[in-house]
């Protein structure tokens, strides 16, 4: 069941029923966002998919525990079945992201983590909406794959990326502004990856983490950078889907700080 649940959702695009789709101009698409017929439909399919994620998790629990009784972390234990899991957002997270890059007219969207892509869907729609770019980053070979295929069938391969490789390599050759960013990758790496953007980012970007509750101990390092006074960001966790703390860069926090 594991290793069915992408390909299911991949392959049902394939044959007739993509011929059947319903066809929208680039311009109609683009301000229907959401609503676009093509996007809406794999939207549905890939988070019916995401419900077989309990399955692969419970699997997994096994070897997670095992792990921490052997000193090591419990992700060591859990990563090797995580392979087949889309670990994506629920749809109202999906629809934050979305909704907050349509409102700051985001021209450059990034994640890390994109997994089958599931955010990446929502990001590019926005970015088609607004004539920006999404640029996503997956460390697996078959999400990348996978994800690029959804987002072909969802119309948005025009306005995406998906980098295959190590977030800290893909994303270095970044050119500025950044207007919002996704951190949803290995939580060790959330707050190298906020550093290595930083530079990049325009005054007003949001920065959205997901998993503060699930992963509350591993993410703090990253929930206290981005309140510490200083830092340059003003920060709350929402509570939505497993957590999600949503940062604004404001540059000019850091200049105040420095003058105190």
């Amino acid at each position: 069941m594991e290793s069915e649940l992408p390909n299911v959702s991949v392959n049902s695009y394939h044959g007739n029923r993509h011929s059947e789709r319903p066809n929208m101009s680039d311009e109609i698409a683009r301000f229907a966002g959401l609503k676009d017929p093509n996007v809406a439909s794999v939207l549905g399919e890939v988070h019916r998919a995401s419900k077989g994620d309990k399955w692969v998790f419970l699997r997994a629990l096994p070897s997670g525990l095992g792990a921490l009784l052997t000193g090591k972390p419990f992700m060591d234990g859990i990563t090797p079945h995580l392979a087949n899991a889309f670990i994506g957002v629920p749809d109202e997270v999906g629809r934050l992201l979305y909704l907050t890059a349509r409102s700051i007219d985001a021209q450059q969207a990034i994640e890390f983590g994109t997994s089958f892509g599931i955010s990446a869907l929502y990001l590019a729609s926005a970015m088609r909406a607004n004539g920006g770019h999404f640029i996503g980053t997956e460390i697996e070979p078959r999400k990348v794959s996978v994800a690029r295929d959804y987002l072909a069938h969802a119309g948005l391969s025009d306005w995406s990326d998906i980098r295959e490789g190590n977030a800290m390599e893909t994303l270095c050759s970044l050119k500025a502004p950044i207007d919002i960013v996704l951190l949803d990758g290995w939580k060790d790496l959330y707050l190298p990856v906020l550093k290595l953007l930083t530079p990049k980012l325009r005054p007003g970007a949001v920065v959205f983490a997901d998993n503060i509750y699930t992963f509350k101990k591993a993410l703090a390092p990253y929930v206290a950078h981005v309140r510490a006074e200083g830092s340059g960001f003003e920060s709350t966790t929402l509570p939505l889907g497993s957590g999600i703390e949503m940062s604004v860069y404001r540059p000019d926090l850091q200049a105040d700080e420095k003058l105190a």
